[in-house]
């Protein structure tokens, strides 16, 4: 086995963690006033709450590191600079677009199905706080503070020193003695690292499962079922069929390969709700099993971590339809391009943690006069959704990857198509 081959039976046993935090926090959750408080809180705070704080923790330990060496190394190993302009276009052009077609598709099912409205009082319901500034968005790219960039985990920041960085080593490889070949270990340390903690990957998942359902139960739709199902449908519908598409029509790649290898990555998505968490797990997956080579994918998967969100992009069209049912307001067609065009813009800003998109929400009702205090609905179900987008954000940056990677002839399609 290489030093560098995933934990064996990983999926079997993450989907077995998984389980077990669902069935373990039922019984709890159901059976709380049979429990003596003491068990009950200690099992919460002590086993969810803090197992699955960890785990996260220790994924996003590794995230900045991994993302600042693999970009550098990638990039300082080009040998033809303008490359990196082409990849670079390609990326963030298909982003944007896949992300224009995402809250498109969106807006489309929510007017064919007729979503409704919820028929409660939304007077009572709390705005969420933060506002979304393309101003600053664009200054959180050029940081006036290299290191306060990596502290405080600005990713567009991050990327844009990293690429910086990654030029300017290419350039100068010859003076500073092959200094890129020290880049390229580091990286490879870094992803031991996340195999390492990939180990411990059921276990984490079982914490973080457990601690949702020992708060919430399992009745995570409540009186908004049919937005929430109607979410769910179009969220899976753009990741098996229009990625599907895109992988066939722009590659020629079997989607059904894809999705086989992406499996572990989307576990890893859904259990964490962060993209920025699963950066290691899917930059691994990309390089490893679908055969992108490190040039394209150290750049297109911290880049779509960043300003890829389709999934978010989704959620936001259908919540505005949403909550304009609610309150009784009818959306023109002018509306409905101006969410199209704010959604493509504030996914460009939305940070890759859990529930980012609730708060670039709030731009895209002020927009359209909606109220924000009723953002408090959505809140309401949002956990299990973000958990199901985020699965779909970290797979749409692996398609474009593999895309990208095809176009660029950077994809060794023998390992893509390789099963086992």
């Amino acid at each position: 086995m290489s030093v560098l081959s995933a934990p064996k039976n990983l999926t079997k046993n993450v989907l077995i963690g998984m389980a077990l935090g669902v069935i373990i926090a039922s019984f709890f959750y159901y059976f709380q006033n049979s429990i003596p408080q003491s068990i009950f809180g200690t099992v919460e705070k002590y086993v969810f709450q803090l197992g699955g704080q960890i785990f996260k923790n220790l994924l996003m330990l590794v995230v900045v590191p991994l993302v600042f060496f693999s970009l550098v190394s990638g990039i300082s190993s080009l040998s033809n600079m303008i490359k990196l302009g082409s990849i670079a276009s390609k990326t963030i052009g298909l982003y944007l677009f896949t992300t224009g077609l995402a809250i498109t598709t969106a807006l489309l099912f929510g007017w064919i199905f007729n979503l409704s409205g919820y028929e409660g009082d939304v007077s009572s319901f709390t705005p969420v706080a933060g506002e979304a500034s393309l101003y600053d968005t664009v200054l959180r790219i050029f940081p006036n503070n290299m290191f306060g960039a990596f502290i405080e985990n600005n990713m567009l920041g991050i990327v844009f020193i990293s690429i910086i960085f990654g030029i300017a080593l290419n350039l100068t490889d010859e003076l500073t003695n092959g200094l890129s070949k020290t880049f390229e270990r580091f990286n490879t340390v870094f992803l031991k690292i996340v195999l390492l903690i990939m180990s411990f990957a059921p276990v984490g998942v079982f914490c973080l499962m457990g601690s949702y359902v020992i708060t919430k139960g399992l009745n995570i739709f409540g009186d908004l079922a049919q937005y929430v199902i109607l979410l769910i449908g179009v969220l899976l519908f753009h990741l098996f069929f229009t990625y599907s598409i895109l992988l066939k029509l722009l590659a020629n790649l079997n989607p059904l390969i894809f999705f086989n290898k992406m499996k572990n990555v989307a576990l890893f998505a859904f259990s964490t709700s962060s993209s920025a968490a699963t950066i290691p797990v899917t930059l691994k997956t990309v390089t490893d099993d679908l055969g992108v080579k490190k040039d394209v994918s150290s750049f297109v998967i911290p880049v779509g971590a960043t300003i890829n969100m389709d999934g978010t992009a989704i959620m936001q069209g259908l919540a505005t339809m949403f909550i304009a049912s609610t309150v009784g307001v009818d959306l023109s067609l002018v509306q409905f391009g101006q969410i199209v065009l704010l959604a493509i813009i504030t996914s460009i800003g939305t940070a890759a943690v859990p529930s980012a998109g609730t708060v670039t929400l709030a731009l895209i009702l002020g927009s359209v006069g909606l109220p924000l205090d009723a953002i408090g609905l959505i809140l309401a179900v949002d956990r299990i959704l973000d958990m199901i987008r985020t699965s779909v954000n970290v797979c749409g940056d692996a398609a474009v990857s593999c895309i990208v990677a095809k176009s660029e002839n950077e994809l060794e399609e023998k390992i893509f198509n390789r099963l086992g």
